[in-house]
């Protein structure tokens, strides 16, 4: 009997250091969260407030140094990315940050066509010089609504394969026709939509302006991604809609590179933003 009750007891012993060793396993998980969370706040707001802005060529009035550093600042937890077209020379992409490096670059989308028949000329060596960079890459199709939607998107498949772990297509659309219609407009848009939808299986990313939205596409294309350029300071691009990505200014300088580019904030975490790559 005695012997039972002591190994009842060992047992017992056993099992409460079992316990207590999960626990001050979860404890010290959860504490290199916290420091890993606590780093990146620290590190952000000194290079926020503390340190001097880098020297560069570049520079933007103080209304606009502000209205960036504002809507950083709001959506730090958020994801950074740029979009390039040929525009942008001499692109040094292991270099691209915000906020001296404290807001990393994670996407990167460029434009790939034009039309029917215009292709970025830079766009083969940027896309693949990014192949062998971790960021997520994207490329996009500037729409021309006097052109035909067919043609323009067989243009877009003819001239890049989108592989796992890409953003989904982006349709860039601007404009409407002379004469146009809105729902002619939304029509044409359509066709493009289908015909990339099918080849890749998922929606593409429909990008646009803010009034050009509220103007010609409002609940037009709900189910879709929505991608919206608004310079203006705001909270965010759009109240009423959701939305994905916000491209908040054109007038954005990195290191790497000697031209201003669009910074985007994709609304939402990396893990998030693979919810709209390619499987």
């Amino acid at each position: 009997m005695r012997q039972k009750k002591k190994n009842s007891i060992a047992k017992i012993i056993k099992k409460t250091r079992q316990i207590r060793f999960f626990i001050y396993l979860a404890l010290f998980i959860c504490s290199l969260f916290v420091v890993k969370y606590t780093y990146k706040k620290a590190r952000f707001y000194y290079a926020m407030y503390l340190m001097k802005e880098r020297a560069h060529l570049l520079t933007n009035t103080t209304f606009e140094k502000n209205r960036i550093r504002r809507i950083i600042s709001d959506y730090n937890d958020a994801t950074f990315g740029i979009d390039i077209s040929h525009y942008q020379d001499f692109m040094v992409f292991d270099s691209l940050s915000l906020m001296h490096g404290s807001i990393p670059i994670e996407f990167v989308v460029m434009r790939a066509t034009m039309g029917k028949d215009g292709i970025d000329r830079k766009f083969n060596r940027y896309w693949q010089q990014l192949e062998n960079q971790d960021f997520i890459r994207g490329a996009y199709h500037y729409y021309r609504p006097w052109e035909s939607p067919e043609l323009q998107a067989k243009l877009f498949l003819d001239q890049i394969e989108l592989k796992k772990g890409d953003l989904r297509p982006v349709l860039d659309i601007e404009k409407i026709a002379k004469n146009q219609s809105k729902e002619s407009l939304v029509a044409d848009l359509q066709i493009w939509l289908n015909l990339v939808e099918e080849e890749y299986q998922t929606k593409p990313i429909i990008y646009t302006y803010y009034h050009f939205y509220k103007e010609n596409l409002e609940n037009q294309f709900d189910d879709y991604p929505l991608w919206i350029a608004n310079y203006n300071d705001v909270a965010e691009p759009i109240t009423d809609v959701d939305w994905q990505f916000w491209q908040f200014t054109e007038n954005g300088i990195l290191p790497g590179v000697p031209h201003k580019v669009d910074i985007n904030i994709f609304n939402g975490g990396r893990w998030q933003l693979l919810k709209y790559t390619l499987d």
